[in-house]
């Protein structure tokens, strides 16, 4: 492990194609949403599924790598670290943000009901 302040590990499927843009000759950035599930039983008995929705972002050789390798559904196990930032929007109000800033991923190659055992695996 790089570092342990800062560390997050999510397993889980991207929720559209990445988002890349090139912000400056040769460099590029790229924005991902992740999803993650957690199911459970609630109070009735009912299966319940939570899902989570997170946004990732990859920068330089990292994003070239995303770019090439991911796509909507592929199911990843993505390292990075937490980050939280504001920015004004589009109608003035300042709008705060967390986003993972991408280290490491891993392409994985689970079905569905597997993503526990690539847990346990990782």
């Amino acid at each position: 492990m790089k570092t342990l302040n800062n560390n997050v590990r999510l397993i889980g499927n991207l929720g559209f194609d990445p988002e890349v843009r090139e912000i400056a000759k040769g460099r590029k950035v790229a924005r991902l949403s992740l999803a993650t599930h957690e199911s459970y039983t609630n109070g009735e008995g009912e299966r319940v599924t939570d899902t989570q929705w997170h946004t990732v972002v990859a920068w330089g050789r990292i994003a070239d790598q995303v770019e090439r390798l991911l796509g909507k559904g592929s199911p990843v196990l993505v390292e990075g670290r937490l980050v939280h930032r504001t920015y004004p929007g589009k109608d003035g109000v300042k709008r705060h943000i967390t986003e993972v800033v991408l280290n490491d991923f891993k392409l994985l190659n689970i079905r569905k009901g597997d993503a526990a055992e690539a847990v346990k695996a990782a």
